[in-house]
């Protein structure tokens, strides 16, 4: 034992020496929680584009909403992702190139118009099947969404694609204020394969194009649907036939009232297109009823009418079609169900899952559609649908994700039009509330006791087994909405709760009631999109609305003072706000906008502000989180891009740990353990409980993930690795040999030794390389 000792201190002494000039690191990996999918329904998260391979019957990509650009190899058994390092995950469009299918085109930003189709920042291309990719075009694109991309077969270098406006209502809302947000859109074309871009206007209007498409056989011909949503004089079907130089917008159509239009050309007939057309949307987003779908067989001279397909009242945001390749006389329309023409006769073929976003056919035939839901296939033209959705991570999750005190593994969150889900003590999510799932909660003093909700004003659902049944719970509720309302349970009196209309709402009763709390404290139009309350002190209470009012109460919600107008931010519920642990007069704001300061504190209940976004990219924040269990106040900022974190109050941020995708982190929950790296853990173990506590980040379109709140190496718990964590270990590590506490086992052998000397200095030297 005594040379072991030696070699070991001699060993650790030589590395501190080593180190003193090392930089310092922090490289905690990030763990997927899922769901993919949520198990009982088989649901993914939305996907918006599919790109089949024309020669293999099982290469299959999907471009999810917001969770990037996936690969099957295997007709959608499985699935792996292929762009979670990318700058974005938000897609819009996808491609192969005819020629060679070892070229893929990516348009990033989603063309669906929803608060959640967010803005894209260029094209992604990859020249190697999807291992690998550039990101083009930033300048010409960011800030704005691809809804199609074509590909000239005879000339590959050549493409075009159609750009549109981010989404949201107001409009713009999913662009989150990106600078180029109102730059050129339209329809363009590159004849460097994307390299750079050439804004095609003579003839065709710059609006947001929504789809495009190619006659066969003739590249110089080509579509384009000009669909401003909210209607305009020039919206209709263009028709170029010089490659784009020159457009002519076709008549026959219907003219009034028109709003996004999608466009299919029969591979086998190419003269038959087909244009899916619904009206204009109100300020709101309402009225975009289908208003048809229209047929001609002679390359837009003359158009029949050729049947519809139901679209809601938000035909904007599910609007798409396609021609069977193998036989033109088969049309399939998607809109919130799905509709087939011809065939066997016109019938309803509506997948497992509602509201369409995209159709292919891969190689074999089979017709693949893309929904809310995820991905299904049907080898029978819509009569039956097989589920491609296994390992498929692409849930957009709303804010409001809630954690099981106790148990690590157990989960409850509410998902874009996936209902509520819980994740059980096995790591299966099962469906337990419908509807658009929002925020969520679990009582801390008794986690049987839950609460979900669907979208609307006192849509409140509770549950006291733990989530096996539900009853509603909303009464007495009324008034405006975000949507998806917040709500919250007291941290000391657990009866006490509290909901967010226009007002602010009581329930002394678990929420089986509801009385009216406080006065209307919007501008007169908004909603509370954000509730936070002090876990120390709840008489302070803080909401944020969404007309841009933050407010500060100190008598529990009952009266609130206005402490900041002007405020931008997502129009539909948020974690926005976060009060300190400890000081109730200490509140976060965080920005989901860009070019604004990002990051905020008051210290004195919103009286006063201070921007502490320092070094933070400019991107949308969307959530604060802190941990004051650290010596000093650590800070966690939850982006567009993936989770930062600060050490020193702002000054500096650096990205979060390792493994977590690049996506919109749209909740994010810090759970410390009552001890830290060093200490016998007193909390739940296993890999999901975090070391010295966990981090729990909610994406908009790559699920929940779990990450330590301290690297292992970090082993003074000051939130950094370098030299000083080396001189802690080996000082408890002594200490440990003569008055056994395990505190320095760091291998879990149950014994303090060599081996664990060893095993902290390979974790050690791991986190100073970071996130490789």
């Amino acid at each position: 034992m005594r040379g072991a000792m030696r070699s070991c201190f001699a060993l650790g002494a030589a590395v501190v020496a080593m180190a003193g000039a090392a930089t310092t690191a922090s490289a905690q990996q990030w763990i997927e929680v899922g769901p993919a999918p949520i198990s009982d329904v088989v649901y993914a998260g939305r996907i918006s584009a599919i790109a089949c391979s024309a020669v293999d019957a099982g290469r299959y990509f999907i471009g999810a909403a917001d969770g990037g650009v996936w690969r099957s190899t295997d007709a959608g058994a499985t699935w792996e992702p292929l762009t979670d390092d990318q700058p974005t995950s938000a897609i819009g469009a996808l491609v192969i190139d005819p020629s060679n299918e070892q070229v893929i085109y990516a348009g990033t930003g989603e063309a669906n118009f929803a608060n959640h189709s967010r803005y894209g920042l260029g094209l992604l291309k990859s020249t190697d099947g999807g291992e690998s990719w550039q990101l083009l075009a930033q300048d010409t694109f960011a800030g704005r969404c691809f809804s199609r991309i074509v590909v000239d077969p005879e000339n590959t270098q050549r493409l075009f694609a159609s750009v549109t406006i981010a989404g949201g209502f107001p409009s713009l809302a999913a662009a989150k204020g990106h600078p180029h947000a109102t730059a050129s859109i339209g329809v363009f074309r590159s004849e460097d394969g994307g390299a750079t871009w050439t804004h095609l206007t003579n003839g065709v209007p710059a609006l947001s194009a929504t789809d495009l498409a190619m006659e066969p056989g003739n590249a110089d011909v080509v579509y384009a649907a000009i669909g401003h949503i909210f209607g305009h004089a020039d919206n209709g079907v263009y028709k170029s036939v010089d490659g784009g130089e020159s457009w002519v917008k076709l008549v026959g159509l219907p003219s009034v009232d028109i709003g996004r239009i999608s466009l299919a050309v029969a591979p086998a007939m190419p003269q038959r297109v087909v244009a899916l057309i619904c009206r204009e949307a109100d300020p709101s987003g309402g009225g975009a009823t289908n208003i048809g779908a229209f047929r001609s067989d002679n390359g837009g001279s003359t158009w029949s009418s050729h049947g519809s397909v139901g679209q809601a009242t938000y035909g904007w945001y599910l609007s798409t079609a396609s021609i069977q390749p193998a036989n033109a006389n088969v049309t399939v329309l998607g809109g919130f169900d799905l509709r087939r023409i011809g065939g066997a006769g016109p019938a309803t073929v509506t997948p497992p899952h509602v509201d369409m976003h995209a159709i292919a056919w891969d190689a074999a035939g089979r017709l693949l559609v893309a929904n809310d839901g995820g991905l299904h296939r049907s080898s029978t033209l819509g009569n039956t649908w097989t589920a491609l959705n296994e390992g498929l991570g692409s849930i957009q999750f709303y804010s409001g994700v809630s954690a099981h005190p106790s148990n690590p593994a157990i989960f409850l969150g509410g998902a874009q039009d996936n209902g509520t889900s819980r994740r059980m003590g096995s790591g299966a999510w099962d469906h337990v509330v419908g509807g658009d799932g929002g925020w969520t909660q679990i009582d801390r003093t008794n986690p049987l006791r839950m609460f979900a909700e669907s979208q609307g004003t006192g849509a409140l659902s509770r549950s006291t087994d733990g989530g096996g049944g539900w009853v509603a719970s909303g009464s007495g509720i009324s008034g405006r909405n975000c949507f998806l309302p917040p709500y919250l349970i007291d941290p000391v009196n657990p009866q006490r709760m509290l909901y967010g209309t226009h007002r602010v709402y009581l329930s002394t009763n678990g929420g089986v009631s509801w009385s009216a709390l406080s006065g209307d404290i919007t501008a007169g139009f908004g909603a509370i999109r954000a509730l936070a309350q002090s876990p120390t002190d709840p008489l302070y209470v803080y909401a944020a609305t969404n007309d841009g009012h933050v407010q500060a109460s100190g008598d529990g919600g009952a009266t609130f003072t206005l402490v900041m107008t002007g405020h931008p931010g997502w129009p539909r519920v948020t974690r926005e706000l976060a009060v300190d642990p400890l000081e109730p007069q200490t509140v976060y704001l965080a920005t989901a906008t860009f070019g604004t300061p990002q990051v905020r504190r008051s210290v004195n209940a919103g009286e006063t502000w201070e921007t502490i976004d320092g070094d933070l990219p400019d991107v949308p924040v969307n959530v604060v989180a802190i941990d004051a269990s650290a010596i000093e106040r650590v800070l966690y900022a939850a982006t567009d891009a993936g989770v930062y974190r600060t050490f020193d109050m702002g000054a500096t941020w650096r990205r979060a740990g390792c493994g977590l995708p690049n996506a919109c982190v749209i909740d994010l929950q810090i759970e410390p353990d009552s001890t830290r790296p060093g200490q016998a853990s007193s909390g739940p173990s296993g890999p999901l409980a975090g070391w010295g506590g966990r981090v729990i980040g909610a994406t908009q379109g790559r699920g929940l993930w779990v990450g330590p709140l301290y690297d292992h190496a970090d082993f003074n718990a000051d939130g950094v690795v370098g030299s000083s964590d080396i001189t802690a270990f080996l000082a408890r590590w002594f200490q440990d040999l003569s008055t056994p506490a395990l505190e320095a086992d760091f291998d879990q052998s149950g014994a303090t030794g060599s081996a664990d000397v060893t095993a902290f200095l390979a974790a050690w030297f791991a986190s100073l390389g970071g996130c490789e």
